[in-house]
């Protein structure tokens, strides 16, 4: 796995897995001898020469030349870090303490890609609720998804939530349940719940939807609002997609203050190989604990 993170953070993630740290080695020499910069050093030739000769074959349709991908090899170490994942010589990466989220997730949509049968790249949080874990997605990444998009962050949760031992049952939110309701955002999760299904015809999870979220997580409410009908979901739903990225970045949000519960993530989800974002106010357990969920997927994807 690579870490675009701190020394620091990256030696206590080392335990977990086969762990490169991408950093300046400039700036690390100096912080390990009292702040003096030594005179600059070649990264490491034939690596470098061979990440920025695949960049340039892979982007020269977008205009670029052989001195722009050396320079953004050389300057940028997501750029660095994803085509060592496009080359086979990586299995994942964890970026974002030193780097915003546009500049840790560009370079591996344009080098990566999405996986197959995926368009867009989303995420999901873990709640560790104290009966259980809940997965929560789009809590983070889109803000206003099309029925297809939110059919594919269905299933890209629940896929995610089976890597992690969770049992997935889908729940489709919304603000009625089966036909209680009418409503122009009530047909888009219908239409995204019918189409989450025909996605993932060749997996196992159950998948509900229109349905609220007290009808889907309990029991006690399902049998009331689900009475007389069959539903796998209903009362013992494990993952719940939100509508959009206002009820779900609120959504967790509120449950995680209510409960005091540990939010998890968010975990991205939807790329052909994994990476992971970081905040910028990270702690090195929060560094360890992306690790061990890069770690999980890159074995995932194998």
């Amino acid at each position: 796995l690579l870490a675009c993170a701190p020394d620091a953070h990256a030696s206590a993630a080392d335990a977990i897995a086969h762990l490169t740290a991408l950093r300046d080695r400039r700036e690390a020499e100096a912080k390990a001898k009292g702040g003096k910069k030594k005179k600059k050093r070649k990264r490491t030739k034939p690596l470098f020469d061979e990440l920025a000769a695949g960049f340039l074959e892979l982007r020269k349709h977008k205009g670029v030349d052989l001195e722009k991908a050396r320079e953004l090899v050389r300057d940028d170490p997501n750029t660095f870090g994803a085509m060592m994942m496009k080359l086979g010589k990586a299995d994942g990466m964890v970026s974002g303490a030193c780097h915003s989220t546009a500049a840790t997730m560009r370079p591996a949509l344009q080098l990566l890609k999405t996986a197959p049968g995926f368009d867009i790249v989303s995420s999901v949080f873990f709640m560790l609720l104290k009966d259980g874990v809940k997965v929560f997605g789009d809590c983070a990444i889109n803000v206003a998804p099309t029925a297809d998009e939110l059919a594919q962050i269905a299933v890209a949760s629940a896929r995610t939530a089976a890597t992690f031992g969770v049992e997935p049952r889908v729940a489709m939110l919304s603000y009625a349940s089966g036909d209680s309701n009418k409503g122009a955002l009530i047909d888009v999760v219908k239409d995204a719940t019918a189409r989450a299904k025909a996605l993932a015809s060749e997996d196992s999870f159950p998948i509900e939807g229109p349905i609220q979220f007290d009808a889907a997580v309990d029991p006690a409410v399902a049998s009331i609002k689900y009475k007389g009908l069959a539903s796998e979901v209903a009362g013992h739903a494990t993952v719940c997609v939100f509508p959009d990225l206002n009820s779900g970045n609120n959504g967790y949000k509120a449950v995680q203050q209510a409960s005091k519960t540990i939010a998890v993530g968010p975990i991205m989800q939807g790329l052909a190989m994994p990476v992971n974002d970081l905040s910028r106010g990270c702690t090195v357990e929060d560094i360890v604990n992306t690790v061990v969920i890069t770690a999980l997927q890159s074995m995932d994807v194998e």
